[in-house]
């Protein structure tokens, strides 16, 4: 959900309230992927492992608004149909983040619809890591051998292994990179790139970027 602080600045507020028109947007983005239908995961990028080296002033906004969106919006998810999970690592993550996150994955973990995973403290090279970590102390404890290491192995470490692999990879903001999101998932993932800052992204541009995708022919290094 790139460009907030840019949108903000570029209007002379703060970027903080960037980022509260951003909440908005990604809210409008999980109405417009129910209204597609077929989408299961919906994956957004809330706060990085990078984002810690921000300004205390914004590292301390961005912890207690995802504490107060949580708290806000999940029984309207709820009703929605639509099942929370957290993505990301527990270290340095305030409690009370932790805490309206599991709060939310507790009250919606029987939705059958849309799943929204709120990636907060997360990195794709962390979650690899703390995954290799894992694996490494089970062999040492003598539940695996390290020759038993697959990438289906390696899969069930991370920190949800139930979510599928990346198909539509979409950065809005004009910038053309992963910046460490969801790196071992995106391996083929269709990357869709827009110059439009997040919060004026709208349905119609998702959908675009859908339909794009829909052109895209996947072949997953074979040949058709």
């Amino acid at each position: 959900m790139d460009g907030n602080g840019r949108w903000a600045q570029e209007r002379g507020m703060p970027r903080t309230e960037g980022h509260r028109a951003g909440e908005k947007v990604l809210m409008n983005m999980v109405d417009a992927c129910i209204d597609l239908g077929g989408v299961e995961w919906l994956s957004a990028y809330t706060f990085s492992t990078e984002n810690w080296r921000r300004s205390p002033e914004e590292v301390r906004f961005l912890m207690g608004f995802s504490r107060e969106v949580m708290r806000a919006e999940r029984d309207q998810l709820h009703e929605k149909n639509v099942r929370i999970v957290w993505v990301g690592r527990r270290p340095r993550l305030w409690r009370s983040v932790i805490r309206e996150l599991e709060e939310a994955e507790e009250l919606t973990k029987n939705n059958t619809g849309l799943t929204l995973a709120m990636c907060i403290n997360y990195g794709g090279r962390a979650e690899i890591a703390d995954a290799a970590r894992q694996m490494a102390k089970a062999v040492e404890r003598g539940e695996m051998r390290s020759g038993e290491i697959t990438e289906a192995q390696i899969s069930n470490w991370l920190y949800r292994p139930d979510m599928p692999d990346v198909d539509l990879f979409l950065r809005p903001s004009g910038e053309q990179r992963t910046s460490n999101f969801l790196l071992w998932q995106s391996a083929y993932a269709e990357m869709v790139y827009r110059d439009i800052l997040f919060p004026d992204f709208t349905a119609e541009d998702l959908y675009d970027a859908v339909l794009e995708y829909a052109k895209r022919d996947r072949r997953f290094g074979g040949v058709k």
